[in-house]
């Protein structure tokens, strides 16, 4: 039988931490032009910390009377104070703690190179204090991006800057946003934003950099230009210049020409005039964004979730989609990947992740465009009204509203589940690759065609309110006995995601 006694042990280190007489380490603390001392023991030190380990290591006693000093900057006395605590007894307790000193604490911990403790700190600020992290993004995701610890506050604000990008860019705090952490947002392939508003955001950034920039636009000269295009040397690359339109090129772009490389600016004049000649500049893809504002009078939003598996999203509140469960998706993930047999639920290779739900975001084809320009590997998929039949698609390339034509792909399909169970489906492959799909959206009356008419979302005014037609030859076999248009409750977009390893 096992007897602990960790209260009186706790309360016996507590003791030694106040003791005055037998410590052999003094730390001064220094920060924003304040100091303040502390008294330690070196034997607790190296056992508990392999930071201060290093230090003693490599620091010389006073000859005097044994005693050394270690100078630690740039955290503030409370939270080292608390650290200090944490190393003798092992208890931090955060409920009368400013989150500011949390945020710090864990920034100090992991200097300290106390792990649990900084792993800890960070669940606690990802649990209880998600508002102060979206208010303070600048603080945070500066701190968090220059050191590759913070894997999980890294991935929520990932989260929040694909999906709720004007938290950032609006911040009071943007243009004080460190040029690292910027450059690292505008190279996201998945940032939902206009790209002309990106531009008008770093303009503004940059000249946030530089004060002494004049006021008056018209009274700028090019050595002007030139600081700003220092300035922006890193970013202006990651710019997605050919898709922005033709009016924002010549409301926006073109007042700042001269910070921009001489052949950039002439193929872009060339593209507005012939976008089919070819130019020397480097076309980077679109972005994949999404038409999406926060409600007006509100601050913050719903905390984003974590990429998880179909079973924990069945299981929670937020369903990856209300058309499918996860043994549809594992179906279609082995249509995918051409497997004779389906995946099992718990061997999924693939996440899918909701892009557009036509009952939340509008069934109008507009909406579908807008929605999904940018994105590859979906799946389109509806409910058909009575029957509940599922019927859907799986486009590999990405949707593109500034093309017109046929696209050619061989791994396209379509396919449907009658009654909306799984026994009953059919599996149609595409059989001629050069009209596997239509970007076709003239007058926004079509969104997403498979073939010619095999499986086609089109706004049909004798559809009824809130519903749209849907029509089931390019494909290998008809997903219906006829082509009649059948009415709609609700369709949803997915983008299929490999799981990371």
């Amino acid at each position: 039988m096992k007897y602990k006694f960790f209260d009186k042990l706790i309360q016996n280190f507590s003791e030694l931490l106040d003791d005055k007489e037998e410590f052999n380490i003094i730390i001064e603390v220094e920060h924003e032009q304040t100091k303040k001392t502390f008294t330690a023991h070196s034997v607790i030190l190296r056992y508990r910390s392999p930071y201060f380990n290093r230090e003693l290591k490599n620091t010389v006693p006073s000859t005097d009377n044994i005693i050394t000093t270690i100078t630690i900057q740039n955290i503030p006395a409370q939270a080292f104070e608390i650290i200090l605590k944490y190393i003798y007894y092992g208890i931090i307790d955060t409920e009368n703690i400013d989150t500011k000193i949390i945020f710090e604490l864990m920034i100090a911990a992991n200097e300290f190179e106390l792990w649990e403790l900084s792993m800890k700190l960070e669940s606690h600020l990802l649990e209880f204090e998600a508002s102060w992290l979206k208010t303070h993004f600048s603080l945070v995701y500066h701190s968090i991006f220059i050191n590759n610890k913070f894997k999980n506050l890294k991935k929520f604000y990932d989260d929040i800057i694909v999906k709720y990008p004007s938290i950032i860019f609006e911040s009071t705090e943007f243009i004080s946003l460190h040029e690292s952490a910027l450059v690292s947002i505008l190279k996201r392939d998945d940032l939902q934003m206009i790209e002309s508003e990106i531009w008008d955001y770093l303009i503004k950034w940059g000249t946030a950099q530089n004060p002494t920039l004049p006021e008056k636009f018209e009274e700028w000269t090019l050595e002007n230009f030139t600081t700003l295009k220092t300035t922006l040397q890193q970013c202006l690359p990651l710019i997605r210049y050919f898709h922005i339109s033709n009016s924002d090129v010549m409301d926006k772009i073109k007042p700042y020409k001269k910070i921009l490389d001489k052949q950039l600016w002439d193929d872009l004049k060339q593209y507005l005039i012939l976008p089919d000649r070819p130019v020397l500049s480097i076309i980077l893809p679109p972005r994949a964004y999404i038409i999406q504002e926060l409600p007006p009078r509100i601050n913050l939003v719903p905390e984003p979730p974590p990429r998880v598996n179909f079973q924990e999203k069945q299981r929670g509140d937020e369903l990856f989609s209300t058309i499918i469960n996860e043994e549809h998706a594992a179906i279609i993930s082995s249509w995918i990947d051409y497997k004779p047999t389906s995946y099992p639920l718990t061997n999924n290779p693939y996440e899918f992740e909701l892009i557009l739900r036509g009952s939340e975001n509008g069934f109008s084809p507009r909406t579908f465009w807008n929605i999904c320009h940018g994105h590859s590997n979906t799946i389109v998929i509806s409910k058909t009204e009575g029957t509940g039949e599922i019927m859907g698609g799986f486009n590999p390339l990405a949707w593109d509203k500034t093309k017109v034509g046929w696209m050619k792909t061989n791994k396209s399909f379509i396919f449907s589940f009658r009654g909306g169970g799984i026994q009953n489906s059919i599996l149609s492959r595409v059989k001629d690759e050069n009209h596997a799909i239509l970007f076709h959206h003239e007058k926004n009356k079509e969104g997403p065609r498979f073939g010619q008419g095999e499986f086609v979302l089109r706004s049909r005014k004798n559809c009824g309110p809130r519903k749209k037609c849907i029509n089931p030859i390019f494909y290998e076999k008809s997903l219906r006995k006829n082509y009649n248009t059948v009415s709609i409750i609700d369709y949803e977009v997915l983008k299929v995601v490999k799981k990371s390893s």
